[in-house]
């Protein structure tokens, strides 16, 4: 009898310690904010991604997907994010020009050739300098878009003179800049804007992936291709640093495991996989024409290229920071990976 009693006793006391335990993993609801529709890659890739962290949290974590600018416009992601508006958020860095020097290293041209490979490369990279740039939020990961190129709905690019006198809607603050030193006009929009002035003759160049043409239904306009990889674009998702100092430990620990290098090439390979994609479906139209560069064009490409790396070191050094050391980084990271131009 009293060893019964001692077991029962045990296992109200083990029962009672477990009741404590959940008590304290209280439910926590958090908004994600995404700016591209439901049906992105990207959106697909952050629902499986935040179904995942539910799941971890054994269910403490209750994640609300807000797609297609519902919390905000796609350049407000990261002030919304430090403002309380958001939770968690994708975020352009490019969007805003100056702000984040360090990361747009990885948007300059002629840096990486793979979204997958190249987003492993890169958020291993700057895991070194995200707490310093992003300071107003917490890091999770970064990653990069399959190289992109021009995209034109009338008007063969074949050497960067050509874009002078051209209307681009630009895909982030470094190609804006290249753009603008050839002599061509920034049509600026967001990707969910994008057809819209592409449509109506606002803009008649878009600097772009391809499957994303397909996607937001561009391809419709756009028939003539620059056919190399240029530029790419790169993402940070974060999150705010109130919301997770709230986190238990547990639930810390999930959303940490759920903040790597693994869990960006999960969602750069996705996209990445989604824009070759396009790419293989574009290259077997017949009303879609790809334009080759030559060993001289690509050469010319090149060097109209490198007044950008001037001024971005110009920007790392204003920030207090040595640029040659960080572009050697970003390379050497790249080049672990065979992601390096």
């Amino acid at each position: 009898m009293r060893k019964t009693k001692a077991v029962n006793i045990g296992a109200i006391a083990l029962l009672a310690l477990v009741s404590a335990a959940s008590a304290q993993e209280r439910q926590v609801s958090v908004r994600i904010s995404n700016f591209n529709p439901p049906q992105h890659p990207l959106s697909v890739a952050l629902t499986a991604w935040a179904n995942d962290v539910e799941k971890a949290s054994n269910g403490s974590i209750k994640p609300q997907l807000f797609h297609a600018q519902q919390l905000g416009k796609a350049f407000d992601q990261y002030d919304m994010v430090r403002d309380g508006i958001a939770d968690f958020a994708y975020v352009v860095p490019g969007y805003q020009p100056g702000r984040f020097p360090i990361i747009a290293a990885a948007e300059l041209p002629f840096i990486l050739t793979s979204g997958t490979s190249g987003t492993v490369g890169v958020d291993q990279w700057y895991r070194k300098y995200a707490e310093s740039e992003l300071k107003d939020v917490r890091y999770c990961f970064a990653f990069v878009a399959e190289p992109g190129t021009f995209h034109s709905r009338s008007k063969e690019i074949k050497l960067p003179s050509d874009l002078q006198g051209a209307k681009v809607r630009p895909a982030q603050a470094t190609v804006a800049a290249w753009v603008a030193s050839l002599g061509g006009t920034n049509v600026q929009a967001a990707a969910p804007e994008a057809r819209d002035i592409i449509e109506k003759g606002v803009a008649d160049v878009i600097a772009w992936p391809y499957g994303s043409l397909l996607q937001f239904g561009i391809d419709k306009f756009t028939k003539l291709h620059v056919d190399a990889p240029l530029f790419s674009t790169a993402f940070v998702f974060v999150m705010s640093k109130k919301v997770y100092a709230g986190f238990s430990e547990n639930q810390r620990a999930v959303v940490d495991a759920h903040c790597n290098s693994d869990a960006a090439r999960r969602i750069g390979k996705q996209w990445a996989d989604y824009e070759s994609a396009g790419e293989k479906t574009l290259r077997g139209r017949a009303d879609q024409k790809f334009i080759p560069l030559t060993p001289e064009s690509l050469k010319q490409w090149r060097t109209s290229s490198e007044p950008l790396v001037a001024k971005w070191k110009d920007g790392v050094r204003a920030g207090g920071g040595n640029p040659d050391e960080v572009m050697a980084e970003l390379r050497s990271s790249l080049g672990k990976v065979g992601a390096a131009y």
